[in-house]
């Protein structure tokens, strides 16, 4: 954020807000369409794949993370960036 930004703590606040609205929605898309599950399927491929006792958090983290992200569907992606769009024409004057 830019320095002016964040020394405005009535901006700061009003930004964190709506920052926890937009995460909690994208959390709640990405359950509903299934793709926590799709992922947490594939760590477990992963792990059996490689084992256990082969496998770090970090080679989890760099084997899940494309596919994570290959996997939210267009849609999510689409609404999400529909209510930032909005969030920020509405809030344009701040």
């Amino acid at each position: 954020y830019p320095r002016e930004v964040v020394q405005d703590p009535e901006y700061s606040c009003w930004w964190r807000e709506a920052e926890r609205g937009l995460k909690e929605l994208l959390r709640a898309k990405l359950i509903e369409c299934g793709w926590k599950d799709q992922l947490k399927a594939h760590c477990k491929e992963v792990i059996k794949e490689k084992g256990l006792e082969h496998v770090t958090v970090d080679d989890l983290v760099a084997e899940i993370t494309p596919k994570g992200r290959a996997l939210v569907p267009d849609s999510v992606k689409k609404e999400l960036l529909q209510r930032i769009r909005t969030f920020l024409a509405q809030h344009a004057s701040l």
